[in-house]
């Protein structure tokens, strides 16, 4: 059996709490500043060196495709397969709960759909954030609200200066 690491990331959408092992990443959770410190560079554990290098380039906008090996610990198989169709919504694109349920072939379940991505353990890497409303209103967010739209502005800026 593999011991779960920890380490917190800094972010600029607040403290991160990252948990893996060799096996993989098991969970991106926010937490509350103050709820523990930025775990150093130099203390990283070997596990989790690659996921703090991709988030930090994520957040950089240097990379738009996380290329991790994840281990999830919790899930039913229908959360699994849930999660497992989130990074097929590009970045910089969003998608309907009714869109991930149409994809997994059972359209009549947008609820449990929403539900399963509000148990995402892997926030912003399997980007649940890309999940709206059918309206395309911004719904529900582990991270809250405006952390959502702050994803979703950080994949898809505005347009700058004129173009004529």
């Amino acid at each position: 059996m593999t011991s779960l690491a920890t380490a917190f990331l800094s972010s600029p959408v607040g403290l991160l709490e990252l948990r893996g092992s060799e096996a993989g990443l098991s969970a991106v959770l926010f937490r509350e500043e103050g709820h523990a410190a930025v775990t150093p560079d130099r203390d990283l554990p070997t596990c989790l060196r690659e996921v703090a290098r991709q988030l930090q380039a994520y957040f950089g906008r240097e990379l738009r495709d996380f290329q991790l090996t994840y281990d999830l610990l919790q899930g039913t198989d229908f959360q699994r397969r849930v999660w497992a169709a989130l990074p097929g919504i590009g970045y910089g694109h969003t998608a309907s709960y009714l869109d991930v349920a149409k994809l997994l072939g059972n359209p009549a379940a947008v609820r449990a759909v929403g539900a399963a991505n509000g148990q995402n353990p892997l926030a912003i890497v399997l980007p649940c954030h890309r999940v709206v409303g059918a309206n395309g209103q911004l719904t529900g967010y582990a991270g809250g609200l405006a952390r959502k739209r702050w994803l979703l502005d950080l994949e898809n800026p505005p347009i700058q200066g004129q173009l004529f």
